[in-house]
């Protein structure tokens, strides 16, 4: 192939050399400089990589674990969460995979604890920073975005849990166990403060909350920040998916007893059908 013809792909992430005898396949790959199968593959874990793709830097150890103590806790929100309830929905209609996952990435992208809520949170902290006083004042009365339009407006403080009477145990928990790992930061600060800033926002601190606090940690970008949150949630929404298509409709957890039929149709035909019948 002629360097006239040669595509030029312009990015800082990622590198290849092609096959001599095939140029639609790469004979390395490399990754912010490191060659991903000859460096990478069987010496670092998988959050490092996540963190080395997103960030261009191989992580200081107390990064990859707190990016991995992230996505542990967030790995499956449960049948209570709208994103894995709509994977729930594709699984026991006989959707595809990815019809599945579709289904759980649309309500986990929005503003009542999906991945765009953790980008207000994030944008909260850049305004913020550690300053009580700002944080009452954005809380107490939250202006919502006004150039993005595709979701709903907010109807509480992002990063706070609109339904809840007090911060539930496993955010609780997970809140703890990051502080843990790094105490010098957002987190320690949002433990510190919690009460604080729950009479603020007048809700309890939620997972959201939590999961921004440690990205800014982290030193994520609040879109790098929304982008994982939508990545590490799906492992919940695949198996709970798969599970749900084996069980079938019947056993379809939510609303079974919830649904009368009024004028059923099938009882008229089948009663016809059998009047009908020669």
């Amino acid at each position: 192939m002629t360097e006239k013809l040669k595509e030029k792909i312009t990015t800082k992430i990622w590198f290849e050399d092609e096959e001599a005898d095939n140029p639609f396949a790469a004979k390395t790959c490399y990754c912010s400089g490191y060659d991903v199968y000859g460096d990478l593959l069987g010496k670092i874990s998988w959050p490092e990589y996540i963190y080395l793709l997103f960030k261009l830097e191989k992580p200081q150890p107390w990064q990859a674990k707190l990016l991995e103590s992230i996505a542990i806790a967030i790995a499956n929100p449960g049948p209570r969460d709208l994103s894995v309830r709509g994977a729930m929905n594709g699984g026991v209609g006989g959707s595809t995979a990815a019809s599945c996952l579709m289904a759980a990435l649309a309500p986990g992208a929005g503003k009542n604890g999906g991945a765009r809520e953790v980008y207000q949170v994030m944008r909260l902290w850049q305004q913020c920073e550690f300053d009580l006083t700002l944080w009452k004042q954005k809380l107490s009365d939250y202006e919502d975005e006004q150039t993005v339009e595709v979701w709903p407006a907010s109807e509480h403080s992002p990063g706070f849990d609109p339904y809840g009477a007090s911060c539930s145990t496993p955010v609780m928990h997970t809140l703890n166990y990051l502080v843990s790992i790094y105490q010098d930061g957002a987190l320690a600060f949002l433990l510190k403060n919690r009460q604080q800033l729950e009479d603020y926002a007048d809700c309890p601190v939620g997972m959201t909350g939590v999961i921004a606090a440690a990205f800014t940690d982290l030193n994520f970008s609040d879109e790098q920040a929304e982008m994982l949150f939508l990545l590490l949630r799906l492992p919940g929404a695949a198996v709970h998916s798969l599970e749900q298509k084996k069980l079938g409709w019947r056993k379809y957890p939510f609303f079974g007893d919830g649904l009368t039929l009024t004028n059923d149709p099938g009882a008229t035909s089948i009663k016809n059908s059998t009047e009908n019948a020669p």
